[in-house]
């Protein structure tokens, strides 16, 4: 009989569980938090009011980010219909470049940018995208290498660096350029500025999709719904329990080692194991241990960790997007999230608009270790420098720290990830899935690929789907073609 163990309660490991459990399959998850979803999860909060009259508590949701619903995978699509139907919304979706105190389009549009940057910057973007056609850098191994082939130099500086680096804290030159063949890919300026200017009709255009699912009150209930119906599927899902120790014997792990916060340990043996906790700790809780030079590999991998401050504005209307990048170098903010804009059921108060400001840090230093009110005193005064809500109309805020969030991918990072590869492939009956446990910058459904994928091997009882392989695919995920 099957015993399979899932270190993680997040998208990756929750479809595992489901797809597990689904076929009778036991099974057990193990969390950290003390909510499932991981970083998909949606943050309920009660939240203060600032009238003349009287204080009221108002019920928001936040998304530790934006989390979209679309997928090109049918299996993944065919999971979350099964999951939520009809308590998906269909949202528009519009999102921007806050930039020199305009606002850009993306995809680009012609008129849009000559107006943005004037004629003097749109003659040199042309003229560096010529140039980068006739004299392409030999080499494609940096991102800014990767994108000033593709958009010229000029645009790279103007759209592409300040932020980059304000997401992963190193320059665009020390950053691999296999992270931006997954997230640009297959976009250009060419094709974007063809589409803008002759609109063809006869012939297929690619864009970016304009509308997805998302659920009324954020990507928490899809995780929720999972957790439900696993424990009605005899399955189990224990919270506020961390994984501390993995034994493994010869070629196989034969259980894991978790501790609850009162430091009580429980032994989880099984037949399977699936792990979406990061890889970097994988490693190091093996017992008996890893050779060396894999722990010090594990070591070597870097997470970027992401603070969000959540704020609630006394004011009904802020902007039309989802989200903004913020692209302007004088202000450390990243992304801000409009959370009435993806539901509007996501905001307790129609008469108010909350608002999600992403702030990228690295964890244990500088900005993540901040008290909370001066992090926010900083979040309000540059919300309120680049004009996107006034600093005195902010009536309350929460702020959520999300430990390695993102995946660094350096340059060091493929021998690294190599080398770590190759010792965990070793272990017949152990899969890592998900962004955290594969150190994979995957989509939510990347993810939750991975962690059903999984599920069928466990299911044929080898390894009939290559997990490491999910989201190399070349075309955008993104993408739509239209006719």
């Amino acid at each position: 009989m099957k015993k399979v163990v899932i270190m993680g309660a997040g998208p990756a490991g929750l479809s595992a569980g489901y797809e597990l459990t689904k076929e009778g399959i036991a099974t057990l998850l193990v969390e950290k938090e003390k909510q499932v979803g991981g970083i998909s999860k949606t943050i309920r909060c009660e939240m203060s009011t600032r009238t003349d009259t009287v204080s009221e508590k108002v019920t928001n949701y936040f998304d530790l980010g934006g989390h979209r619903f679309f997928t090109k995978f049918a299996e993944v699509n065919d999971l979350w219909q099964e999951v939520l139907g009809d308590r998906f919304r269909k949202t528009p979706r519009l999102s921007r470049i806050y930039y020199n105190d305009r606002f850009f389009n993306y995809p680009l549009t012609a008129m849009n940018a000559l107006m943005g940057v004037g004629l003097a910057d749109t003659v040199k973007i042309l003229l560096s995208y010529f140039a980068a056609k006739i004299h392409p850098s030999k080499t494609e191994n940096t991102f800014e290498e990767w994108v000033s082939n593709r958009f010229g130099k000029k645009l790279f500086l103007i759209f592409f660096k300040t932020y980059t680096e304000k997401v992963w804290g190193i320059p665009c030159s020390e950053i691999q350029a296999e992270w931006a063949a997954q997230r640009i890919k297959g976009l250009s300026l060419y094709s974007a500025v063809m589409n803008a200017l002759l609109k063809p009709k006869k012939s297929k255009i690619t864009t970016l999709i304009d509308r997805f699912d998302y659920p009324e009150f954020g990507p928490g209930m899809m995780y929720n719904e999972m957790s439900s119906r696993i424990l009605d599927q005899q399955g189990s899902v224990r919270l506020k329990e961390r994984v501390v120790k993995v034994h493994h014997a010869g070629n196989r792990v034969t259980a894991v080692e978790t501790e609850d916060a009162d430091g009580e340990t429980t032994l989880h043996e099984g037949t399977d194991f699936l792990s979406s906790i990061p890889i970097t700790e994988l490693v190091q809780i093996l017992s008996p241990e890893a050779p060396e030079k894999v722990i010090h590999a594990a070591k070597s991998l870097k997470y970027r960790s992401l603070v969000t401050v959540d704020i609630m504005v006394d004011q009904e209307e802020l902007f039309p997007d989802n989200w903004i990048y913020i692209h302007s170098p004088e202000v450390k903010l990243g992304r801000i999230q409009n959370f009435k804009n993806w539901s509007p059921s996501m905001v307790g108060s129609s008469a108010r608009s909350t608002l999600g400001l992403e702030y990228f840090c690295n964890e244990n230093n500088g900005f993540w270790t901040m008290p909370d009110d001066k992090i926010f005193a900083q979040a309000s005064e540059e919300v309120s420098k680049i004009k996107i809500c006034e600093r005195d109309r902010i009536e309350d805020f929460l702020v959520v720290r999300v430990p390695k969030a993102y995946p660094v991918y350096d340059m060091d990072y493929p021998q690294h990830i190599r080398l770590i590869r190759e010792y965990l492939d070793l272990f017949e009956n152990l899969q890592p899935i998900g962004r955290y446990g594969l150190f994979k910058y995957n989509n939510m459904d990347h993810s939750i690929l991975t962690g059903l994928y999984a599920a069928k091997n466990i299911q044929a009882g080898k390894k009939i789907h290559d997990i490491w392989n999910i989201n190399t695919d070349e075309e955008y995920h993104e993408e739509k073609q239209e006719k």
